[in-house]
Formats: structure tokens, sequence, C-alpha cells
């Protein structure tokens, strides 16, 4: 019989593309990934790995295989939740990965709310989608908090659960945006959802924008902005229902989409399913739109 623990090395290598990352993962040694990926290939008969140049890749049996596993870790995460289930709170760890604002503005009162469950941990790392989603599903973490811009939807994937949160509006600081073209502008890097949208509604509005200067830190977009150097597009949320430090114009219709995204397996595990109602509880139109808006 095929041995999870092994599978689990499998898969993993499916995702991670070299020994040396799924050593670090698991915290083993390279060499001994490579002695049980070769007790695998014994039991299960055929060749699992084969070397290409200073790497490995998985032949057509290894990705088969992992293929496989895929479906047997996600079934043995689901047993793990039904017994979780069994208990009367909600127990363990959840390691959540948030984009910026959220991870200041949604996630300490999310914790906060959360300590009525003594026995359920939760551990936070700050993550930009793009990365959060590999991380999720190589286990490295257990729910990510995601964005999705308007015309940028969000990568999915079958061996999630994706559950709805809110829109939050997106406005534009440093002037009115049909008087910005000559301005110089903040945005996050290229390759991001937000640079992507960023540059469409500018140029919707007939101008390229002169992008001089590039972060995903917002709190740096409202620094330029609050000094007179750029114009910035920023969300609501980013004030958390403070009075926002720049005067802010509506951009009607534009809104970025909240959600949580886990694995499908782990979707019903009493502890994640703790984390993502106290995140619904912090729902942000509870709270009147930001002051100065125009």
């Amino acid at each position: 019989m095929l041995d999870v623990r092994r599978l689990r090395l499998l898969h993993e290598l499916r995702r991670r593309g070299t020994i040396a990352a799924v050593a670090r993962a698991l915290h083993f040694s390279p060499s001994a990934v490579s002695q049980q990926l070769a007790v695998l290939e014994a039991e299960a008969g055929a060749r699992l790995v084969e070397r290409v140049g200073r790497g490995v890749r998985l032949t057509a049996a290894g990705l088969r295989l992992a293929e496989d596993a895929e479906a047997v870790l996600i079934r043995l995460e689901e047993a793990e939740a039904r017994l979780a289930a069994l208990g009367d709170e909600p127990d363990g760890t959840v390691r959540v990965a948030a984009f910026q604002t959220a991870t200041l503005a949604l996630l300490p009162p999310a914790i906060t709310a959360l300590a009525a469950h003594p026995r359920l941990r939760v551990e936070i790392i700050q993550a930009e989608p793009e990365q959060a989603l590999p991380a999720l599903l190589a286990h490295d973490v257990d729910l990510l908090v995601g964005e999705e811009y308007p015309g940028e939807p969000a990568a999915r994937s079958s061996a999630t659960h994706r559950e709805e949160l809110w829109d939050d509006p997106l406005r534009v600081a440093g002037g009115d945006l049909i008087e910005l073209g000559e301005r110089p502008w903040v945005m996050e890097p290229p390759g991001s959802a937000a640079r992507r949208w960023a540059l469409a509604r500018c140029r919707a509005t007939g101008f390229e924008p002169d992008v001089r200067y590039e972060s995903a830190d917002l709190l740096a977009h409202v620094a330029l902005v609050t000094h007179g150097h750029a114009a910035a597009f920023l969300p609501d949320l980013l004030w958390a229902g403070r009075p926002p430090q720049v005067p802010l114009f509506a951009l009607p219709g534009q809104a970025r989409r909240l959600f949580t995204l886990v694995r499908r397996g782990g979707a019903d595990h009493p502890a994640v399913r703790a984390v993502r109602a106290s995140l619904r509880f912090q729902d942000p139109r509870n709270v009147s739109s930001p002051a100065g808006v125009v």
C-alpha cells in the first residue's frame, strides 16, 4: 500500500518544483526527501521522478500519482474536519494570509472577537493574493483573504472553496480623475491586478498616467498624496472607518470584491468556519463611507 506521507512529498514536489523547496517546507533534509521518493517509487513500481540538469521533474506516472495524491489529501483533510466538528469548541491553529489593508483593518478586530474561543490560535502573514494562493494550495496557510478588481477576476482552483465577503469602494485621491492627466501617480507594482485596473481606469478617462512611484504599501501611497507628490487610487477599507487623511473623489461603480479562500477539504473545519464568521462580522458597510468623499 502506498504511504500517505510519501504521497504528500510527491504532491509537494509537484507544487514547489524542487527537492530543496520541499525539504524547506516540510523541515526535512533534501537527501531525506530524495530517499523517501525513491521508496515511493519502489512501492508504486514505477519511475516517478527523473533528473533534468541539476533539477528534477515528475514523469508521466509521477504526475498522475501526484494528482491522485491531491485527492487523497483532500479526503484526509475532510476527515480531520469531521472529527474536529465532534468537539464543543473550535480548536487548533488557523494560518491566515491577507493583503495589507485586510491585515490592518479586518484581522485585528476579527482576532479580538475570536478570543471567545480560547483553544483557537490565529497566525497571520501579510501576502498579496498572487503569492497567497500558491501558499494555500501548498498547505503553508489555511485561509487567505483575497481581492478581485473590476475586470480582473481572481484565479480559481477546483481544490479551493471561496466565500464572498463584500465590495470595497475604490476612490481617487489627489483630485477628480478627469483633471489628473498631467499629475504624477503612485501605483502598485506592475503585474498586480490593482495596477492593471488602475491603468485601465486612467486610459478609459483619456490619458496615460505618469507613474512616477511604485509601492505595494498603500500607506506609502497616502504619504505621497498627503505631501502633494502624487495622485492615487485608494480603497475605503484603508481607513477602517476613520476619517481619511486625504480628500477622496468617488468612482461610481468601481469597487474591489473581497473574499476568503480555503482548501476544499478544510472548508468545514470548525476553526476555519470560526475565522471566516469573524471576518464576515467585520463588514465595513456597517460603517458610513469615509467623510470628505466628493
